[in-house]
């Protein structure tokens, strides 16, 4: 491998990286893509696209995965709001749809090499004969690459980050827990969010092919672990009481204590079956959007990589998949500097009145939590409802919402 110059040098093979590679390789550029993840490792991720990405680009369907069409929501308190969403999204098993992204930048053109790159193999050169301002990666085994552009798409915990932009202070990330589980012997498997009762943020129950992926995604300067994971384990084992509702169809509070009885045989099969996973997730403040740069001269940041995750709700693959699109575009017109400002005036916005809007999303509104107020709200008003369920589907943005539920909430019902 040594010798080998390429136009781009990507380092991270998820959503961000290989859709970048595939763009940028059926642009005419000679691209290398480093996938340094363990082959079937699967990223601690709950793996929801919503429907904003879908729309976007509709062949991302073509993966292995599930679609959602109904959602359960429950309020802090255990009150729970069915909804049948208008735009459906979609659960993958993130091996599933980092494999199938990853596959089409190789068919693209794209070099694939399954080598980690870490901090220590990356070097900037600044004479010789490859050109000035060229970068050289060189890999635990000693293979040495060679490119003109370094973009960085590894993930929250990026290596090129840290070097080329700084390491992001704890205010400004957040942390995903969970467990993968066997899906329920008895009645369906339904997709759940609930927010935490006296936490910030909010847990997940989706289903998927063969497993259901559970978790709890909160500030990381919020963090406690042992609460939070009990928290959680009340949580599916709810979810799983919930399958055997009685007669009259009842449901449940999905906080119950573990200590209720007919818990522990539940428990106890989870212990044996539940496998438990962990990761990092951006969440930037306001603050920190207006002072972060993520590119330079001959480098880009993409994704998580970038902090380009939704600070509310921690999701970021659409705008992995949009980083990558709008650094692709910048890059084969000749432009790669414009990418700042293309990413800025495209989704950067969304993402500061995110951060802005965080503290009042998880706070208290008129004595109880806001979260609390919205389900009760859209449990009694179809407006509100739709608002809320174009939120989950990402048609929804955070610009204009106060105004949005407002208009619908003076609405008749």
């Amino acid at each position: 491998m040594k010798g080998d110059h390429f136009d781009v040098l990507i380092v991270g093979a998820g959503p961000a990286g290989s859709f970048a590679a595939e763009r940028l390789a059926r642009g005419g550029a000679r691209v290398v893509l480093f996938d340094g993840r363990p082959q079937g490792e699967p990223k601690a991720c709950g793996g929801g696209v919503t429907a904003k990405a879908l729309k976007a680009w509709p062949h991302l369907l073509n993966a292995v995965g599930r679609t959602v069409n109904e959602l359960e929501m429950y309020s802090p308190s255990g009150k729970r709001l069915h909804m049948k969403l208008d735009e459906p999204f979609a659960i993958y098993s993130r091996v599933a749809f980092d494999s199938y992204l990853r596959d089409l930048a190789r068919d693209a053109g794209a070099e694939v090499v399954f080598e980690k790159i870490t901090q220590k193999g990356i070097k900037r050169i600044e004479t010789g004969d490859i050109g000035r301002g060229s970068w050289r990666l060189r890999s635990a085994g000693a293979a040495e690459w060679s490119g003109q552009m370094l973009v960085g798409a590894d993930g929250a915990n990026s290596a090129i980050a840290k070097k080329l932009a700084g390491p992001l202070a704890a205010a400004d990330m957040e942390v995903a827990f969970g467990y993968r589980a066997p899906l329920p012997l008895k009645g369906d498997a339904p997709t759940v969010i609930a927010f935490l009762p006296r936490w910030v943020g909010y847990a997940w129950a989706f289903p998927r092919l063969d497993h259901i992926s559970f978790g709890i995604a909160t500030t990381q300067d919020a963090f406690e672990h042992k609460a939070l994971d009990r928290l959680l384990w009340q949580f599916m084992i709810g979810y799983y009481e919930q399958r055997e509702d009685d007669r009259e169809g009842n449901k449940r509070n999905i906080w119950q204590n573990l200590e209720e009885p007919g818990r522990a045989p539940i428990e106890k099969h989870l212990q044996t079956t539940a496998e438990r996973y962990a990761a990092r997730i951006p969440g930037l403040a306001d603050k920190t959007w207006d002072q972060r740069r993520v590119c330079g001269e001959g480098w880009a940041l993409l994704g998580d990589a970038a902090g380009f995750a939704d600070p509310v709700t921690g999701e970021g693959i659409y705008y992995a998949l949009r980083s990558a699109e709008l650094f692709a575009e910048a890059f084969l017109e000749g432009r790669a500097e414009e990418y700042e400002k293309r990413w800025r005036e495209d989704f950067g916005g969304e993402l500061r009145r995110a951060s802005q809007m965080r503290r009042r999303f998880y706070g208290n509104f008129f004595g109880a939590p806001f979260t609390e107020r919205m389900i009760d709200f859209a449990r009694g008003h179809r407006g509100i409802k739709k608002v809320l369920g174009d939120l989950v589907a990402g048609e929804q943005g955070y610009i204009g919402l106060k105004k949005k539920l407002a208009r619908r909430a003076l609405r008749p019902l």
